[in-house]
């Protein structure tokens, strides 16, 4: 899996860039997705403009082949997720974890979406959920304090 990071911050992205590539060496996939450290502002504003909905959030994704068709065939690339390293920051406090757990989390939430998985419902979400458990879990990451 190739993954390509672009860091729009202020403050160097390597030490998760490398959480991520571990995590995602643990993953069977051919295909190439991009990562894109964003600001607090920037994630805002993408998910007002795109999503309609004026806050900040952690992580939005956006599939090359975002239509009605699931994406778990989709050609080379897959498509960019944009990930807020102060917000996850801020949800690893909240939620007593470490920031690597987070921000792991979040690159691994947003993979799923760019392959498909969604949880609108809660059976795709029990499913999308196991997924990403077990990605995180083969890493080696877990809520505890790691890495």
């Amino acid at each position: 899996m190739q993954i390509n990071y672009i860091n729009e911050l202020d403050k160097s992205t390597k030490e998760y860039e490398d959480l991520i590539d571990s995590i995602f060496d643990t993953v069977d996939d051919d295909r190439c997705f991009s990562i894109i450290f964003v600001s607090k502002e920037r994630i805002h504003q993408i998910n007002k403009e795109y999503r309609n909905v004026d806050r900040i959030t952690d992580v939005i994704s956006f599939a090359l082949n975002d239509n009605d068709e699931c994406n778990f065939g989709a050609e080379d690339e897959l498509g960019d997720i944009f990930i807020c390293i102060d917000r996850a920051i801020e949800q690893a406090n909240e939620y007593g974890h470490s920031v690597a757990r987070e921000v792991g989390f979040l690159a691994v939430h947003g993979y799923l979406h760019l392959c498909g998985y969604d949880h609108m419902n809660p059976n795709d979400e029990e499913i999308m959920f196991k997924r990403q458990d077990e990605i995180l879990l083969n890493a080696g990451i877990t809520r505890g304090v790691n890495k």
